[in-house]
Order: structure tokens, then C-alpha cells, then sequence
């Protein structure tokens, strides 16, 4: 835990809502959080506030950039309520 949160996420746990919801073919969850720290909106956390999250997947198949993106924060939801302040996404169809 951080000095900021009573909960920090992790990105084993943004990995794990992902790997449920969209089965994808490619993963990766980077926590970019301590490149941020003092930064304008930042908590000061060091860890588990700003992802970068690199997914392919069947599901976004036919679907637009937005819509990709809506799968991948509906997964996320209960994570982003629990401290992350910042995601970049780059959701693509396989």
C-alpha cells in the first residue's frame, strides 16, 4: 500500500480482468505510475495509479477504435474505481 491509497492496484490485476473478460490473444500491462509522480493530478504514488495497457484480441474484431477501448474499461471498472488515474490503451482486433 502507498501513503495516498488504502488500495493499490496492481498490474497483475488489471492483467487478470483482462485475461477473463476479453480472452486475448496478446497482453501486456506496463505500471508507468512512477513516471508520473508530481505530476499535475498525481496521488505521489509510485505504483498502481497510470497503465499502459497493449491488448489483442478476437472480441475487437469488427469493432471500432472507441468501441475497443469501452470493452477494455468495462473490464476495468472495478480497478479504475479503486485508484487508477490514468490508462493508455492500445486495443487491436487479431
Amino acid at each position: 500500500m502507498n501513503a495516498h491509497n488504502a488500495v493499490t492496484v496492481t498490474a497483475g490485476q488489471i492483467e487478470d480482468a483482462l485475461r477473463q473478460a476479453l480472452q486475448p490473444e496478446a497482453l501486456v500491462v506496463t505500471d508507468d505510475s512512477a513516471q508520473h509522480a508530481g505530476h499535475a493530478g498525481s496521488s505521489g504514488a509510485l505504483s498502481g495509479t497510470h497503465f499502459t495497457v497493449q491488448v489483442k484480441a478476437r472480441c475487437f474484431n469488427g469493432l471500432s477504435h472507441v468501441q475497443r477501448h469501452r470493452l477494455v474499461y468495462d473490464a476495468l471498472r472495478n480497478l479504475i474505481a479503486q485508484g487508477v488515474h490514468a490508462l493508455a490503451i492500445k486495443a487491436e482486433p487479431v
